[in-house]
């Protein structure tokens, strides 16, 4: 049982899982950030193609 705790506080405390940890956040921050500009940006482009198709027919 000790041996078994052994290996799971040395695995709590290595660096791969650090930084396995912040680069999963890193990847749903960028996530969220993308989806954030696609949101706000899509409007705004449907609306200028909207504008650009009735000004040519």
């Amino acid at each position: 049982m000790f041996a078994l705790w052994t290996k799971f506080t040395s695995w709590i405390q290595e660096e791969k899982g650090a930084s396995m940890v912040e680069y999963a956040l890193l990847v749903v921050l960028i996530a969220i950030v993308a989806l954030v500009a696609v949101q706000l940006a899509g409007e705004e482009v449907s609306n200028t193609f909207s504008e650009i198709g009735s000004g040519l027919s």
